[in-house]
């Protein structure tokens, strides 16, 4: 019997905050469950009748804008829907359940799902949630186990490093992402505030004077970062409404770490929202 027809049918899932675009999800093989953002009193969908440039609109508008998880009923239609479709087991991977109750509504729906539904708390948001992700459905492509699919998940998310430059606070104090002291501290003191994710939560890393030292400092972080990876890393830059600089920092980025090309994606409506318009960050995930 051929071993390929004998093989364990694993899928893997993930949120729309792992910004992948339906290109690179079909690729991949990933099935991709959205999130809602709502607008003043209007829901829409992530990735389907919502733009990170509405998103960046509105927040300039002071127009009010949440952001909600998909329900465990959704959840458990795509299970179910995978499960119909002849899969065996499937592994689940969200941003960190630190920064959103996705991670408990995929929980809550493995509890009733039809085959076997591993969950796995990326600890990481944006790109970095999209490189877990895919890390494991490389390893189910290849026919490992789903045990060894949800291992490269969580080694790909310990490993990463997420840095985050942010024109302000605001937009993260209002979603309660960080406390209200710091964007008080950084208010009060004109800084332009780095930071990163430690244990799924958004912390910060350093404090600096201008945008421009800012930036250099996230080209130069990345860098270190890079040259602790023996092995190689996957490097992402995404933006806010910020695209030529972030497209600046991806060029510099990729000529201090010898690679030829960065790629540069523009956040999510759902991480946007948190982050607000001229944010630009650097993922960088050891292979």
């Amino acid at each position: 019997m051929d071993p390929a027809s004998t093989r364990r049918r694993i899928a893997v899932v993930t949120d729309s905050t792992a910004s992948l675009d339906h290109a690179d999800a079909e690729r991949e093989g990933i099935t991709v469950v959205p999130l809602k953002v709502v607008i003043g009193a209007d829901t829409f969908t992530e990735g389907i009748d919502v733009t990170p440039d509405d998103i960046a609109a509105a927040l300039r508008e002071f127009t009010p804008v949440s952001t909600s998880r998909p329900t465990p009923e959704e959840f458990l239609e795509v299970y179910r829907r995978l499960a119909d479709d002849g899969v065996d087991a499937i592994v689940s991977v969200h941003l960190s359940k630190a920064m959103s109750g996705t991670f408990e509504s995929a929980q809550l729906a493995a509890a009733k799902a039809s085959v076997p539904v591993m969950c796995v708390d990326s600890t990481q948001v944006g790109i970095a949630t999209g490189f877990a992700a895919g890390r494991a459905a490389r390893v189910c492509a290849a026919g490992g186990s789903e045990a060894e699919a949800v291992a490269a998940a969580l080694g790909a998310g310990e490993a990463t490093t997420v840095m985050i430059y942010v024109d302000s606070l605001e937009y993260l104090r209002r979603g309660g992402r960080v406390g209200s002291a710091a964007a008080l501290i950084g208010s009060a003191l004109a800084v332009k505030p780095l930071l990163t994710l430690e244990s799924g939560t958004v912390v910060p890393l350093e404090r600096v004077r201008t945008t421009n030292k800012a930036l250099s400092r996230l080209v130069a972080l990345a860098a270190e970062a890079a040259e602790l990876a023996p092995d190689g890393v996957d490097i992402g830059v995404q933006h806010l409404a910020n695209a030529e600089v972030a497209l600046d920092v991806a060029r510099r980025v990729a000529e201090r770490t010898g690679l030829e090309q960065v790629p540069v994606n523009e956040v999510g409506a759902v991480i946007g929202a948190h982050v607000g318009p001229g944010t630009v960050s650097v993922t960088v995930t050891p292979r």
